[in-house]
Formats: C-alpha cells, sequence, structure tokens
C-alpha cells in the first residue's frame, strides 16, 4: 500500500496522522465566525480544514411531522424538523470560495464533503483536491461514483456500515476511478462513547481493504483519537469550533483551539512511539547502562578472604560484573586485597 500525496503532503503510517478540522456547522451562520474557525484551526496545527456543502433543500423535505421530525428527547436535535437542523448548519455556498482561500492562506487543506452530484460539480469549479463522503451517504453508491469519477483523493466515513456494505462502497469508489481511497472508522452517535468506538477495527479494516484508515472522532476529549494512531490510524477528523459556551449544532462534541492543540501533538507522540520492534538498549539508553545493578564489594576485604551475602552484593551502579554471577561467586575466595565500592570483576576472585 503506497502512501497519498495531497498537495505535496504525505498521507501513510510512516508519516505523522493527518489532523482534519471539521467545521460543520459551528459558524453559526456568520461568515466571520467561519473564518475565525479556520484561523483557529490553523493555530491549533490542523493539516486540513473540511466544511460541507449540502442546502436543506437538497437534504430532505420541509415537513414537520413523522420522519421528518425529530422527536426523541435524548437526541441533542430534539424539537427541530430536519429541513431546520439543515438551515441552522449548512454552510452558504458563495462562503466556499473564502473559506478555502483562508486556509490556503494559513496553510491548510481545505476541502468538503459533498451531499449530492450538484455539490460535487460545485466543488469542482473550485477545484477541492479531495472529497470526504459522510457516514449517512456511504450507502449512496451514485454520489460515490460520482465523486470517485473526479479521481481524487476519496475519504469515506464507515458509521453504520456493514462489511458488505463497506465493500460496495469501496469497489464502487474504485471501479469509478478512485485510486487513493481512506476509510475513517467512525461512531455515528453524538457525542460518542469511547466504548462504542471499537478502534480495533481500524488495522482489520486496513487489511480487509487494502488502504489507508483513520478514525472520524465524535468522542469527547482526545483519548480515543490518541489510542486509534497507535492502532495504525494515519488520519484523525474532529469537530471543532471556537467555544462550546456559544453553542451551535455540533459544538457539544467539539473541541477548543487548546483542546484541539492538544490532540494534534498528542496523536503525532503516539505516532513517534509506535516505531519498530526493538529490544536492547536504544542508543539513547547507552548512558543508562551504567545505573544498572551489579556487583560491589561492600565491605573492605582481605586477598584469601570468602565472598559472602554481607560482602558482595548486587547494587548500584553497573562498573562491576552482572548480579546473575553472585550465586557462583559467594564461597569464593578473593584474590587480593579490596576496598568497600570496589566493582567486582574477574580478576578479584581464587
Amino acid at each position: 500500500m503506497s502512501e497519498i500525496v495531497l498537495n505535496e503532503m504525505k498521507i501513510g503510517v510512516g508519516e505523522p496522522p493527518f489532523i482534519i478540522a471539521e467545521m460543520s456547522g459551528n459558524h453559526n451562520q456568520s461568515l466571520d465566525r467561519a473564518l475565525a474557525i479556520v484561523e483557529a484551526a490553523a493555530k491549533a496545527g490542523a493539516h486540513g480544514l473540511k466544511i460541507q456543502t449540502y442546502t436543506p433543500d437538497t437534504m430532505t423535505l420541509d415537513i414537520r411531522a413523522g420522519d421528518f421530525f425529530v422527536d426523541d428527547k435524548e437526541n441533542m436535535w430534539a424539537g427541530k424538523t430536519l429541513y431546520e437542523l439543515y438551515g441552522e448548519a449548512y454552510t452558504p455556498w458563495e462562503w466556499h470560495q473564502p473559506i478555502f482561500d483562508q486556509c490556503k492562506r494559513l496553510g491548510m487543506i481545505p476541502f468538503s464533503t459533498p451531499f449530492d452530484e450538484t455539490a460535487v460539480d460545485f466543488l469542482e469549479t473550485l477545484a477541492v483536491p479531495c472529497y470526504k463522503i459522510a457516514s449517512f451517504e456511504n450507502n449512496d453508491l451514485p454520489l460515490i461514483r460520482k465523486v470517485a469519477a473526479t479521481g481524487k483523493p476519496l475519504i469515506i466515513s464507515t458509521g453504520m456500515a456493514s462489511i458488505a456494505e463497506l465493500d460496495e462502497a469501496v469497489q464502487t469508489a474504485r471501479d469509478a476511478g478512485c485510486k487513493d481511497l481512506i476509510l475513517l472508522k467512525c461512531t455515528s452517535t453524538y457525542p460518542a462513547e469511547p466504548t462504542n468506538s471499537n478502534i480495533a477495527t481500524i488495522p482489520h479494516m486496513r487489511e480487509l481493504f487494502g488502504c489507508e484508515v483513520g478514525l472520524s472522532d465524535h468522542t469527547l476529549g482526545s483519548g480515543v483519537a490518541v489510542a486509534s494512531v497507535a492502532m495504525g490510524g494515519t488520519v484523525i477528523e474532529k469537530h471543532f469550533t471556537l467555544s462550546r459556551a456559544e453553542g451551535g449544532v455540533d459544538s457539544a462534541f467539539s473541541l477548543e483551539p487548546e483542546e484541539f492543540r492538544t490532540l494534534v501533538v498528542e496523536t503525532e507522540r503516539a505516532w513517534q512511539a509506535i516505531g519498530k520492534i526493538q529490544y536492547g538498549p536504544t542508543e539513547d539508553e547507552e548512558k543508562s547502562r551504567q545505573f544498572r545493578r551489579s556487583l560491589y564489594i561492600t565491605q573492605d576485604m582481605k586477598a584469601g578472604d570468602t565472598f559472602t551475602k554481607e560482602n558482595l552484593r548486587a547494587i548500584r551502579p553497573g562498573a562491576g560484573l552482572s548480579p546473575k554471577y553472585i550465586d557462583l561467586l559467594l564461597g569464593k575466595k578473593i584474590s587480593k586485597h579490596s576496598s568497600a565500592g570496589t566493582p567486582l570483576s574477574w580478576d578479584l576472585f581464587m
């Protein structure tokens, strides 16, 4: 599996994790706030920033009843119609260019999740470098086919999808021309619980589908994301907001700037820590070997005295013989006078 190159940034197991800040609807219908989110995400160290491209009319119907009304009181969006919810959350299409321009100025890779074919056509006019398919659309094979036909790298969130459904999505994408594919393990609850994250799926998914795999994370905090890197995740997507206290449709499970900075730092540390299979001292550990335990004479001894547990002990530092020889040496006689604190060597016993 070869690494993916996205605007000269490499994505793969040999590279630090690629961290995406998801703006979603946290702009609260303010372009100024959206641009402030872009700036804050860049300062926090995000490598990419993602928005969503749809309108309420391309997402659902304006009906305040039945399937179109959220009446589950435990749902964070209870009491709203789907149309109202998407009206609050959508990013006006005329904002896309200034948001993308701001990202580029600040060194981030901007892209989006399209939700229908018109969104793909629009995003192509903006020359986006890659696309994302959301979990709720990973069964929309015509949409995946349309996006894959652009030939650009494609990220697909896998929330709710069975292996069979994922296989259909992956094969559809590849048959339509997608060569660079990334799957994101995702739990489609908001927020998600760590106990439902099942990131052990990440290496299995990588082996099964032969592509890069990461995490679209809706849990609170950064612990699950850090752990996913240790499981081989190469891409992390996390919702981002300026302040949860200021509200927004996704603010409750979004990270604030300092939290996101911690995410960036700690996921890279996790990646650095994976390393390779290693036994024995590393190069940096060589200096520490001198402080291991070794055998020392602990009482003044004259030539011919016998080694006992009182005058021969395993202590720090490590200039003497290994402690593993103590049973061999106890009862033997010392060959010459030695004072307490002398490291034991082979020439000191008869």
